[in-house]
């Protein structure tokens, strides 16, 4: 069973930040969104590094390795090697940009792919899972570290590593098409080149469509996503996969 909320969100459940929530606007959506954030004196965005559309003149960057904020206890060389993976198997760049300034200022980033952007305010021990990519930039203490997600995963869209951002903090993610969400009470099902996250308290199983394997093979479905739980998923109205095959041919 599942319901389908409006555009205008709060985080399921209730949960709410001690902190006012930070300044920002999402605009030329669902197609082409682009985010600004009015960061507060002292405080620091972190954004995929690319995705900067503008900032204000007294904002200074920082680029920093892309690997959380528990590197672990090796220290740098067990960053380097976090980063890395994250690169070649998470979808996420080797470094992140960190945007600060003394008295504040505006930041404008914009996704790779022509998509939406959703802003999710977690609270302390609330997580989401995000697919590879889909990340865009946080603030607080939002903490980024990958999630495996079995070795059915290996054989999906969606690789065998997931992105999972943990509160508390604001997080921003994107997709490819708009951005729909559906709140999950049972069990649900998405096609795996449609999802864009899930709450870290549902369960996913990676399973065929359907139909054996003649299904497999002619449906154009392959696999997906099934969840079971209550919490909310996240999905897109386009597909990366979709895209790049119909591209190919004319590419040759």
């Amino acid at each position: 069973m599942a319901q389908h909320p409006q555009a205008a969100l709060v985080p399921s459940g209730g949960n709410a930040l001690a902190a006012p929530p930070v300044q920002h606007t999402i605009e030329h959506g669902p197609s082409f969104a682009m985010l600004k954030v009015a960061i507060p004196p002292n405080q620091t965005l972190i954004a995929e590094a690319g995705s900067m559309v503008a900032r204000d003149a007294h904002i200074t960057m920082d680029v920093k390795m892309n690997a959380g904020r528990n590197a672990g206890f090796f220290g740098k060389l067990k960053a380097i090697f976090i980063a890395f993976i994250r690169k070649a198997v998470g979808g996420e760049t080797f470094f992140v940009n960190h945007f600060s300034s003394p008295q504040g200022g505006a930041v404008w980033v914009a996704p790779g792919l022509s998509g939406h952007v959703q802003h999710r305010r977690l609270a302390a021990g609330e997580s989401l899972i995000l697919s590879s990519g889909a990340y865009l930039a946080s603030m607080g203490d939002i903490d980024l570290a990958l999630k495996f997600g079995g070795l059915k995963s290996l054989l999906a869209k969606e690789g065998a590593f997931m992105l999972q951002a943990s509160g508390p903090g604001e997080l921003w993610f994107t997709s490819y098409g708009g951005i729909h969400p559906i709140d999950v009470n049972g069990t649900f099902v998405v096609d795996n080149g449609h999802l864009v996250g899930y709450e870290g308290n549902l369960q996913m199983n990676i399973k065929s469509a359907g139909g054996g394997l003649m299904g497999f093979m002619a449906s154009g479905e392959g696999l997906v996503c099934e969840f079971s739980g209550q919490g909310r998923v996240y999905i897109q109205s386009r597909n990366t996969s979709s895209l790049v095959s119909w591209l190919s041919p004319n590419l040759r």
